[in-house]
């Protein structure tokens, strides 16, 4: 894409926490930076990505089905160190490029959800690269932006919100199956919510308890809307990890999920926020 196109759509990128307009409205777009091969210098740029699980997340190196690979791509090969930024949160990674059965696993997962990756591989004839980028561990999370810690933590709830909007579309979307890469999509939000869930128990809500000891019933229910939205959540896993799940099986499951959560997320932002926003970050 030429420059001046990206720089747009970064712009966006990051005034909207990850939200875009255009061709890329609703799509699931990262922000990729990288050192450059030659100049050394940090170059970003937007990449579509697949989820993979939690541990990390996929882009593919199409650059349009052009017959060389993209300067990013290069500039990776060269330092696998690089900044990822997903709309939430940026944080360091590792890239690894894919090679062999597992490389042609994760583009034909890709393929299967859009059919557009097989149209660019079609148009060239080099094999086109499929890279992992996961994040290396280094202290908290940094919420991108965030401007205390009530925003960051209505930043994370949004991000959530998008990404079940994104999994309800696709599986309304879909045909008879639901699919390698669907199945993926909602392991990876099983797993996240669960992670940030578990995150909120051990730190969050024990720091504001030791601050705000009158909170301790409100923080209590708080817990047990959590272990509901588990069981929903551990519901939903075993009906995606069937072999051929029914995607008419699978959304209402997921409608579910949506409600309770959509309730525990106003439920913690109306309680939680006005005190984060009074403390420091």
């Amino acid at each position: 894409m030429p420059n001046d196109f990206n720089q747009h759509v970064i712009d966006e990128f990051r005034a909207h926490r990850g939200r875009l307009s255009g061709p890329f409205e609703g799509g699931r777009i990262l922000l990729l930076t990288t050192t450059g091969a030659r100049s050394g210098a940090a170059h970003t740029t937007p990449v579509g990505f697949l989820p993979d699980g939690g541990e990390r997340v996929l882009v593919i190196a199409s650059a349009g089905g052009a017959p060389s690979h993209p300067d990013w791509f290069h500039n990776l090969t060269a330092t696998p160190r690089v900044t990822v930024e997903d709309g939430v949160f940026t944080y360091a990674a590792e890239a690894e490029v894919l090679a062999g059965a597992e490389r042609d696993a994760a583009f034909a997962r890709a393929v299967e959800r859009d059919p557009g990756w097989a149209e660019y591989q079609a148009k060239t004839s080099r094999v086109i690269p499929v890279v992992a980028l996961r994040a290396i561990e280094s202290g908290p999370p940094n919420v991108t932006g965030a401007t205390s810690w009530g925003d960051g933590l209505k930043a994370v709830h949004d991000g959530i919100r998008r990404e079940l909007g994104l999994i309800r579309k696709e599986i309304a979307e879909s045909g008879p199956g639901l699919g390698a890469q669907l199945r993926i999509n909602c392991l990876t939000l099983c797993k996240g919510l669960h992670n940030h869930h578990a995150g909120e128990d051990a730190a969050l809500f024990p720091f504001i308890g030791s601050r705000h000891p009158e909170l301790g019933a409100v923080l209590q229910l708080m817990r047990e809307e959590h272990e509901r939205i588990a069981a929903l959540l551990a519901q939903l896993q075993e009906t995606v990890s069937t072999d051929g799940a029914d995607p008419g099986l699978v959304l209402p499951e997921v409608e579910r999920l949506t409600d309770e959560l959509e309730r525990h997320l106003f439920h913690e932002e109306e309680q939680l926020i006005p005190l984060l926003d009074a403390a420091a970050m």
